[in-house]
């Protein structure tokens, strides 16, 4: 029996070859996941373990919110006296006192560098040794920075800002701008500049003075003496340091925490890329079942006389699994090397699209390698199973008398029932996430359960569903394609089975991309519709982490030439009976000429002292009407504050709780500092302002200046990104259904060889029967659109309450424009699929196929 499997592996190379493809694309995809995960971390971790190298400890000042330290206890630096009794310890080979900070650079051009990661903007000391040079920062031109009034900056900082050794550099840590002198480039193995952030590096009493005081450090880390042991001289500097002020951690322990926190930040890219290519086998498993029934089908008269010459059931059920299993192992095997490639290709194509991922080998782990193997194995056995089972119950006699039998009413009855109530179980299921208000965890797994039970019954239902939508679909053929076009829908409806598997491959794919064409662009429409009264023409803020503008601001913007309004916002949370409110303190009239406000009671100018507007979703939520008093109080636990509400309005991105003066609101936030400004530009005044604001105030690298396109563009460009991103993973899937569209014409073919003959004697020319093949393929096609799309659509609707929930302004929104260009590509999916069937068909000897058994 192994040889017949071996025979038939080799006998029947051209209609495995599809089959193949999709096993070597779905494991390709797999082994490339995994391997380009494992290299992205490892190369982190090389970079981490370099900028590591020769560390044995690090003391560090214990953050108030970080380990060891307290909510409400002071910040502890560390001093020059510590490290002096630090480097006196015996096995310290050198000590390095650091000072850590954020500087965010202008370009050549004035504009910010990376302004909008400025927790990647990093500022240090470079501190040189006896020879002049920082063995931390190898110099590549210029010398390290010794006064005042010099800087040194990594090679990539100095591109990407476009400056030189000898420019002026203007940069800013936490207010106006200052100018230094560029007189170094350095390289560096940080991996947070690796990524894309920024390192500038000053003289050890400059970068203290900017960031902290004469005399203290951040951190110190230690390099130890050959053979001496970490832990013994991490335990003896911890005996060192004050109980509460500082920590000390061995560099092991360090590199670890990098590590873990390398793989945590990695985990989700990586367990959403295993995600699409689990979908890509998944529906690769339908071409594998689709295939091996197929071929046991035209086998079944050498199954049955293997069965007559004594052959038992169990032997042929692992003579198909065997050649399941060769077929999966060098597949899998092809897929594996393949899958190198994609993973090798990925990171340039990714930090082309500004990833930032780090250099370095492709990291292959035996697990990755076994792993790969064995699902793409495992998968093609699983999918042939059945059909082994199948193969097994011929018994002789029936398969001697008929080469391809239709399948039992009574199972085709079961499947019909299976499918009802899946699907059914599955519409109840989304039915109820679609009356859902707030929604939880487990609301999403609930949905995610809704979701899955419903596209698994409409794959069940296949079968039944064709039948209705393939004789619709056949009557426009065949009016408008004749005996050709009624043919295709004849082959169509042949074998249902069949027919659904192939389709239902296409269809998993499709509404996936469906699913969240209409869930992003529902989600994108909303946004829109929030940006319509929430967005002003500019958009003033400050970069740096917990940094605000001065309340002065508003006042200096005003009078910018060009510049109608100029709002100041501070935004902060309170306490009321209902819960916390967001208060939007401003000036309500510059407010009112900065945003629209759409206002269902009161209006702006009722606002005052002691005065407030509510959004009609707070206003629900904590019972409130014109005229009624709110009382609010601060994190003290006790009402500070009466305030009468005097206006409902629409809730809206700039005001999203409710609206009072700036005067009532200020005193009770945390910075006393504005959170932004909105600006309003004179009509047709606003191209060009943005350099005139930053003008205003100071020109400082960390202020950020938006545009309304700008806004848009950020708050919008992730979905976008996400989506076009999800469309890539999910076009292999497509890629795989096409292939199985591909397998079963080529062997549909095949079996219908003698028939085919017979249409040509009796007057089908060539082009006759091309046409009849190409219709059979855009009809299967289109049939799995159709289901893929309207499963997608439903989904999408279903779920929407998901987005609704934390979106007010989200309703569903069909894209009707990408609708249509699915459809199409269905189509010319079929047309393309049909090319290599259709030209075989056309091409078979008359004689020779009338003559075939």
């Amino acid at each position: 029996m192994l040889r017949t499997a071996l025979r038939n592996v080799l006998a029947h190379k051209a209609r495995l070859l599809m089959t193949a493809l999709a096993v070597l694309l779905g494991v390709a995809f797999v082994s490339g996941t995994l391997v380009f995960g494992d290299t992205v971390a490892g190369s982190f971790n090389n970079a981490a373990a370099q900028s590591l190298k020769g560390v044995a400890l690090s003391v560090r000042a214990n953050d108030a919110s970080g380990p060891g330290g307290s909510k409400g206890e002071p910040i502890t630096f560390l001093g020059t006296e510590l490290a002096r009794k630090i480097s006196a310890l015996p096995g310290v080979a050198s000590v390095r006192p650091t000072v850590n900070g954020s500087a965010t650079l202008a370009g050549k051009d004035g504009r910010p560098v990376n302004a909008d990661n400025n927790w990647q903007n990093l500022a240090t000391n470079y501190l040189p040794g006896k020879d002049g040079k920082d063995s931390h920062f190898p110099l590549k031109e210029g010398r390290g920075p010794t006064a005042e009034g010099e800087l040194a900056l990594d090679a990539k900082t100095a591109e990407k800002a476009g400056y030189r050794i000898g420019d002026t550099v203007r940069f800013a840590t936490d207010g106006p701008a200052l100018t230094k002198k560029l007189v170094g480039i350095v390289s560096t193995d940080d991996p947070r500049v690796i990524v894309g952030g920024t390192l500038t590096l000053f003289d050890t009493p400059t970068a203290q003075k900017l960031f902290l005081h004469a005399g203290q450090f951040d951190e110190i880390t230690v390099a130890a003496k050959a053979g001496t042991d970490e832990r013994a001289l991490t335990d003896q500097v911890q005996a060192l340091l004050p109980e509460k002020g500082a920590r000390a951690t061995s560099g092991a322990d360090l590199a670890a925490e990098q590590s873990a926190q390398i793989t945590q930040d990695n985990g989700f890219f990586a367990k959403m890329l295993t995600l699409f290519a689990g979908i890509a086998l998944f529906v690769g498993a339908f071409i594998i079942a689709n295939t091996f029934t197929m071929l046991i089908s035209q086998r079944s008269r050498e199954i049955a006389l293997m069965r007559a010459v004594g052959a038992s059931r169990r032997q042929v059920v692992r003579s198909v699994l065997a050649e399941a299993a060769l077929l999966g192992l060098v597949a899998s095997a092809t897929g594996f090397a393949l899958g190198l490639g994609i993973a090798a290709a990925m990171r340039p194509l990714l930090n082309a699209g500004g990833a930032g991922l780090p250099d370095g080998p492709l990291v292959i782990s035996p697990e990755t390698v076994v792993s790969s193997l064995a699902v793409g194995v495992l998968v093609t056995v699983l999918a042939a199973w059945l059909p082994s089972r199948k193969a097994a119950k011929i018994a002789p006699v029936e398969a001697l008398s008929s080469v391809d039998q239709e399948p039992p009413t009574r199972a085709l009855v079961i499947r019909n029932v299976l499918g009802t109530l899946l699907t059914g179980a599955g519409v109840l299921v989304m039915f109820y996430v679609s009356t859902l208000k707030a929604i939880s965890q487990d609301d999403v797994t609930i949905a995610m359960l809704g979701a899955g039970l419903t596209v698994s019954g409409m794959i069940v239902l296949a079968p039944l569903l064709s039948r209705p939508l393939i004789t619709l679909a056949g009557k426009v053929t065949a009016r408008w394609f004749g005996v050709s076009g009624k043919l295709a829908k004849e082959n169509a409806l042949r074998n249902p089975r069949r027919t659904a598997a192939t389709a239902s491959a296409l269809m998993i794919g499709l509404t996936l991309i469906t699913g969240l064409t209409v869930a992003g662009h529902s989600t994108q429409q909303a946004r829109d519709k929030q940006f319509a009264h929430g967005l002003t023409d500019y958009e003033v803020s400050n970069s740096s982490h917990g940094g605000g503008l001065d309340p002065g601001a508003a006042d200096k913007v005003a009078r910018v030439p060009g510049v109608a309004a100029a709002a100041p916002v501070n935004s902060t949370g309170f306490g009321t009976k209902s819960g916390p409110v967001v208060i939007t303190g401003t000036d309500p009239k510059a407010f009112g000429k900065s945003v629209e406000l759409d206002f269902r009671a009161g209006s702006l100018r009722d606002i005052g002292p002691g005065k407030i507007a509510v959004s009609d979703g707070f206003a629900a939520k904590a019972g409130l009407e014109l005229g009624a008093t709110l009382d609010v109080g601060t994190d003290t636990g006790k009402a500070e504050k009466k305030l009468t509400v005097v206006g409902v309005y629409a809730q809206t991105r700039a005001a999203k709780d409710a609206l009072a003066t700036l005067a009532d609101v200020l005193p009770y936030s945390d910075t006393k500092e504005l959170d932004k400004l909105l600006v309003k530009a004179e009509p047709g005044k606003a191209t060009g302002l943005e350099r005139k604001i930053r003008a205003a105030l100071g020109d400082s690298p960390l202020l950020k200046v938006q545009s309304r396109e700008q806004l848009i563009k950020t708050e919008g460009g992730s979905i976008n990104t996400a989506l076009n991103m999800m469309y890539g993973l999910l076009g292999m899937a497509v890629i795989i259904a096409i292939l199985g569209v591909v397998n079963t014409l080529a062997m549909s073919v095949f079996e219908r060889t003698r028939e085919i003959g017979m249409l040509r004697a009796i007057g089908l020319d060539h082009i006759g029967i091309k046409q009849m093949v190409r219709l059979e393929s855009v009809v299967i096609s289109l049939f799995g659109a159709v289901l893929g799309i309207g499963t997608g659509i439903f989904l999408a609707w279903a779920g929407g309450s998901l987005m609704a929930s934390s979106m007010q302004a989200y309703e569903m929104a069909l894209p009707w424009g990408r609708l249509a260009i699915f459809l199409v590509l269905a189509l010319v999916v079929g047309v393309l699929a049909a090319i290599w069937p259709a030209r075989r068909a056309a091409r078979l000897n008359m004689l020779q196929a009338i003559q075939s058994a």
